[in-house]
């Protein structure tokens, strides 16, 4: 199983008001779409899932936000790829061992660009960083 095509379809950040006190961050990530992808690889076609997706942090009280959406190509086995398409039409589910996949590939890639993000719009970061200190 792999995750290839990964791309942003939309960045956006937006700082609404200067930060003058401490502030809470929520992060969220959502599947929005899933739907069949073809991918060729040389002379042969394997079945994948492309699986769109929204990135979302927020800094309350209303302070600023990061908007992420974009979306990632799941290859995988022709019965799994059957399964979560066939499971997703249906009521929206995604098998737990792809979902998980899939969201761990998604949040090293969204939480490094909402990094980015932040630092240039100068939010504070949005995950704890690591720090030296004392007998470290």
């Amino acid at each position: 199983m792999a995750l290839i095509g990964f791309h942003f379809k939309k960045m956006q950040a937006e700082k609404k008001k200067a930060l003058t006190s401490k502030v809470n961050v929520n992060s969220n990530i959502t599947v929005v779409n899933a739907k069949e992808a073809k991918v060729n690889m040389g002379k042969s076609k394997q079945a994948g899932i492309e699986f769109t997706f929204n990135f979302t942090t927020k800094y309350v009280p209303d302070v600023a936000t990061i908007d992420l959406e974009g979306a990632v190509v799941y290859l995988g086995p022709e019965d799994k790829v059957k399964e979560t398409l066939s499971g997703w039409t249906k009521d929206k589910k995604i098998p737990q061992d792809v979902l998980e996949e899939v969201y761990n590939y998604l949040l090293a890639r969204c939480n490094i660009q909402a990094l980015v993000l932040g630092r240039d719009m100068q939010l504070p970061p949005h995950v704890p960083m690591p720090k030296v200190g004392k007998g470290n």
